[in-house]
């Protein structure tokens, strides 16, 4: 039986910091204020000349070399992204021709915001399951800033810019064990960018908490697993509030939680790769172990994935 394995993790994070000091310059909040509410202390804002195919580019090239393999393996390519270069060509293609890649492997963006990466990688291995491809690129990549209204201080000092990748590849040991993912159109005025981005942050709060852990919960009762059998959650980095009360619900203590979101904030379709490859290069996950990524965005778009290491 064919399954599909992480082989290679990768991250990008933009030169410039925001911290919250430098907001209280912009809008009128306050370091105390936005860290009680979200645990953020600073996020990483992309370079006037910096799109997301760059940001992209350079988190893919360090997953490449992790992964040991030639970036022209690679036959397909699925990048996450609610902010791309352009409309179209889609930032998967951009990428793909930034790499160098000549072999016209199929390449193409998926736009579930916040949950992007999970639907990507669930993609990339149904793709791998099916024999459609055996060495998949998946990125989460955002460049946020430019959709976020600067005087608006309840969304612009949630979010910040970066880009994570990961290699998966056809193996046969069991990697990526399971996903679960859902939408629900019927609450998209909560979270929306049109084209900046909005929000009801009150109502995301309760939404997000409820449909994470449920989601959690769906997918390790199919398993037949308990939170005591995970040695990593990985979560969606948008809140810590969201992040310790959906810990709470699932009965994992916070020293089992990867936290990336003090020093990147909000990065949407981003933030779990960046914390998963935070998390493997500093050596917390290792082979072996159980690893549990879940998100929620705007849409509302939520899953989660459960992953062998």
């Amino acid at each position: 039986m064919t399954y599909s394995k992480i082989i290679g993790t990768g991250s990008y994070l933009p030169a410039k910091v925001l911290t919250n000091y430098d907001l209280e310059k912009i809008v009128e909040t306050t370091h105390d204020w936005i860290f009680s509410r979200s645990g953020i202390v600073e996020r990483h804002i992309a370079a006037e000349n910096e799109l997301t195919s760059d940001l992209a580019l350079q988190a893919s090239l360090k997953a490449i070399e992790a992964s040991g393999i030639d970036a022209n393996e690679i036959d397909l390519i699925i990048v996450a992204t609610t902010s791309p270069d352009m409309s179209f060509p889609s930032t998967a293609c951009i990428l793909q021709d930034k790499l160098g890649i000549k072999n016209g492997s199929p390449a193409f963006d998926i736009q579930a915001v916040c949950g992007g990466f999970v639907y990507g990688l669930n993609t990339a291995d149904l793709y791998i399951r099916a024999g459609q491809a055996k060495t998949v690129l998946v990125v989460g990549a955002e460049v946020l800033s430019r959709m976020l209204d600067w005087n608006d201080r309840t969304t612009c000092v949630l979010f910040g810019d970066g880009a994570g990748a990961v290699v998966v590849r056809a193996s046969d040991q069991p990697g990526i064990v399971a996903a679960k993912l859902h939408a629900d159109g019927r609450h998209r005025k909560m979270l929306t960018a049109d084209p900046m981005i909005a929000m009801d942050g009150q109502a995301v709060f309760k939404f997000a908490v409820k449909v994470l852990s449920d989601v959690v919960e769906e997918l390790l009762e199919e398993q037949k697993l308990a939170g005591s059998d995970i040695n990593w959650l990985v979560p969606h980095q948008a809140n810590i509030r969201i992040i310790e009360a959906t810990a709470k619900k699932l009965g994992l203590k916070m020293e089992n939680v990867v936290l990336t979101v003090a020093n990147h904030g909000n990065t949407s379709a981003a933030s779990i790769p960046l914390a998963l490859d935070t998390a493997v290069r500093d050596g917390r996950i290792k082979a072996g172990q159980n690893i549990l990524i879940e998100a929620v965005g705007g849409g509302f778009t939520w899953g989660a994935a459960l992953i062998k290491w």
